[in-house]
């Protein structure tokens, strides 16, 4: 066995070179990522070969000495040349067994049954843009958005070599990092824990924000403070999941929408996660983010390599509406693929709240021509439409993974079906109608013609019961049949009719798997499919669902530009979920509809301009109903209400996004875009209950031009006012004494 110093020492001899290239320099081993407001630093420790953090947070010039951390006590020196316990160490990859004890970034199960790590230097480089990370969806970008620096460390002790790469996005202050885990000896190794982002903050009063919630009650903020021991969370659902969304933020006491510091935290990837602060006793605050160890017991055979997800931190000093407004310019410009991204969406009408899975081809068109009356120009046929007796979908007991028409509703096909739906004028426009449907891939009932050729297919271990959730089970996208499967059946229903739109969606999470390791190889397949589908169809608009936001995630937005965001469709309850939503992901990801009152969760009966101004703040949007069900006043609001859609969505969808007024905060919610030219504004104004006193505080805007004057159109006030007016004094709306109530207010730069 080589001496671990005496290799390292070599290597630092000979990289004493200063590289300075653009936004990443490398000074001998001090390694500095820079942005337009981030310092990101740390160094190589020449004693140990240990990475060591020094800094991420707002613009500095200089490494400066770090506090020395009395190494009294159990964590005590690892060697007799004045070696600090790596304990009282700010550590860039932590490994575990040598006297930290603290979580690691990194567990390894070696070939002996022993776990202990030593990851020391070996060597770096520094690239232009950013390369893919092979199977799983990442931040891109090219030479002038981003610049990588990838550091090499080595374990001599057991042939296990490490590649941390770290990519620097200057524009919008974000450092996407990820890693890989190579096997260069004979026997098989495990990843037993994996943090794709993992540092070491020093000793400040933190509080962490996370999203906290569940099926239908999506995206509530929760925040606590980040004291000693551990602050944290994680899903164990096999995906993302409803319970608990793969992003937080750290920030200060003081941090507020508009002021102080954030760090915000986000894994790009849909399986099961955890995310940890864990403050020990001198202070220092270890920041963790990846897989979750439940979930991971991953073998790397001799010769393989294990990659890591990437996770994006983003460092704000202008509050957490900063730290948003970098993560939704990000992720639509270097995480986001599809071809439309940009574009305007189309108004839809989806027929499930309509009619339910109790559908024929007659009932349909006649649903689809109603859509196109009302001016709507895609109409979207949901569950109901495939499997064939004696497992034909007419509830949700059959019929799942059967993706054939069913002959009995569509006796010729979904061809001819969807040519006539096509056929219809939609009226206000030049277009004809478009199609999109539903499917549910992942997921198979046992009774269908699928599970009785196939039971080995399915998320199961061993004998025991293979438990149902909705009456379905989940297919073991981990297996390569079951990938060329789903491919397969979803061209097939694509290339049989003119389908412009498909709604992907999921209704249940894993409860029984084969290994912990099953969730990441059900993930990297289930990204095949996907990857796939949307490169071989990129002119389609896919659109993520799992009972709502149960996967409305990074890694899902790499491959599809939105996601139904809940399946709660409440106007109020929506704006809470969607303003919680738009802490880490654009709302342009986001999809919203109008459905039908009393609202068939909440029994409210909110009016169709309130539930339409929340949805219209959504990049999708439309409407999940009956028409011939409308109120005459609710029928005669829609061509207005699209209208409106029309002038918003392209600014909804490229502008930029500001938190006014959160509605567990105030009675007087609101929200705010900017267009991307910065000439047009609209705000959303909203008043949740009726009140007598106290009066509405003054709505104060933001992101606009001080120094600038806006002509501003809006129920109670119509004139021109300065960018410093409406951003510090304000403007005050007349409520009347209703619940419920909304408003949209025009500014235009004069």
């Amino acid at each position: 066995m080589f001496s671990t110093s005496r290799l390292f020492r070599v290597s630092l001899i000979t990289g004493l070179v200063a590289y300075v290239n653009g936004d990443i320099t490398a000074s001998g081993t001090n390694f500095s990522l820079s942005g337009a407001d981030v310092s990101y630093r740390f160094h190589v420790d020449p004693r140990s070969g240990d990475l060591v953090s020094d800094h991420f947070g707002g613009p500095v010039d200089d490494f400066t000495p770090q506090v020395y951390i009395s190494n009294q006590g159990w964590s005590t020196g690892l060697d007799n040349v004045g070696t600090p316990g790596l304990t009282n160490v700010r550590r860039e990859f932590p490994d575990v067994g040598r006297s930290d004890f603290r979580l690691p970034a990194i567990h390894i199960s070696h070939a002996d049954g022993d776990t202990v790590s030593a990851f020391t230097y070996q060597s770096h480089e520094i690239v232009q843009g950013k390369p893919a990370l092979a199977g799983l969806p990442a931040t891109y970008g090219n030479e002038g958005e981003v610049q990588t620096l990838i550091v090499k460390l080595y374990d001599n002790y057991s042939d296990v070599s490490a590649a941390l790469s770290y990519s620097v996005f200057p524009k919008y202050n974000a450092i996407a990092r990820s890693f890989q885990i190579s096997n260069n000896g004979t026997n098989n190794i495990s990843i037993e824990r994996a943090a794709s982002f993992s540092t070491d903050l020093p000793n400040l009063d933190l509080k962490m924000l996370e999203l906290q919630g569940d099926w239908s009650h999506e995206a509530n903020r929760v925040i606590r403070n980040v004291d000693f021991g551990e602050t944290g969370f994680r899903s164990t659902e096999g995906y993302s999941s409803h319970v608990h969304n793969p992003f937080f933020a750290l920030h200060s006491p003081t941090t507020t929408e508009t002021s102080g510091e954030a760090w915000g935290f986000n894994l790009v990837y849909t399986g099961s996660f955890a995310a940890t602060a864990e403050r020990f006793s001198h202070g220092l605050v270890r920041v963790l983010l990846g897989l979750n160890p439940l979930h991971a017991s991953i073998p790397v055979g001799p010769g393989q390599t294990f990659q890591s997800p990437e996770a994006v931190a983003v460092y704000s000093s202008e509050g957490i509406g900063g730290m948003s407004r970098s993560f939704h310019d990000l992720y639509r410009n270097h995480l986001s693929r599809s071809n439309h991204t940009f574009e305007t969406r189309p108004v839809l009408l989806n027929s499930w709240e309509g009619l339910g899975a109790d559908i024929n081809e007659t009932s349909l068109e006649n649903l689809a021509s109603e859509t196109a009356e009302l001016g709507i120009k895609l109409f979207v046929m949901d569950d109901g439409w495939f499997g064939t007796a004696p497992y034909a979908r007419t509830n949700d007991t059959a019929g799942l993974g059967d993706w054939t028409p069913n002959p009995a509703r569509f006796p010729n096909g979904l061809g001819p079906y969807v040519n006539t739906v096509d056929s219809y004028a939609v009226a206000n426009t030049t277009n004809d109608l478009s199609f999109g449907i539903w499917v549910e891939p992942e997921m198979v009932n046992p009774n269908s013609t699928l599970y009785h050729e196939h039971p080995d297919w399915v998320m199961h271990a061993g004998n025991h019961v293979r438990t149902l959730t909705r009456t379905q089970l989940v297919l073991n996208l981990g297996l390569p049949e079951v990938q060329d499967y789903l491919i397969k059946a979803i061209s097939d229903i694509i290339n049989s009719a003119n389908i412009s739109y498909i709604k992907w969606d999921n209704n249940r999470g894993i409860h029984e798997m084969s290994s912990p390791a099953a969730d990441y190889a059900y993930t990297l397949g289930m990204y095949r499919v996907m990857d796939n589908l949307t490169g071989s169809y990129p002119e389609i608009l896919w659109e993520g669902c799992a009972s709502g936001g149960g996967r409305f995630d990074a890694g899902i937005l790499h491959y599809y530009p939105q996601s139904w965001t809940s399946d709660n469709t409440d106007a109020s309850d929506r704006l809470t979920i969607q303003m919680g939503t738009s802490l880490a992901y654009p709302p342009s990801s986001m999809a919203c509809h109008v459905s039908k009152v009393p609202n068939g969760l909440t029994n409210r009966n909110i009016s169709i301009e309130y539930r339409a101004h929340v949805a219209l703040m959504c990049g999708s949007f439309g409407f999940e109903l009956n028409p011939s069900e409308l109120s005459a006043e609710e029928r005669a609001a829609i061509p207005s209400i699209i209208a409106t859609h029309d002038k918003i969505n392209p600014i909804v969808i490229s502008g930029s996004f500001y938190r006014i007024a959160w509605p567990g905060d105030s009675n007087w919610p609101a929200v705010q875009f900017v267009s991307e030219d910065k000439s047009t504004a609209v705000l959303f104004a909203f008043q949740q209950q009726a009140v007598i006193k106290p009066a509405p505080p003054p709505v104060r805007m933001q992101g606009l031009n001080g120094t600038a004057r806006y002509r501003v159109e809006s129920q109670g006030f119509n004139g021109t006012l300065s960018g410093n007016t409406l951003m510090n004094g304000g403007l005050n709306l007349q409520w009347t004494l209703a619940d419920y109530q909304s408003m949209l207010i025009w500014l235009y730069k004069v």
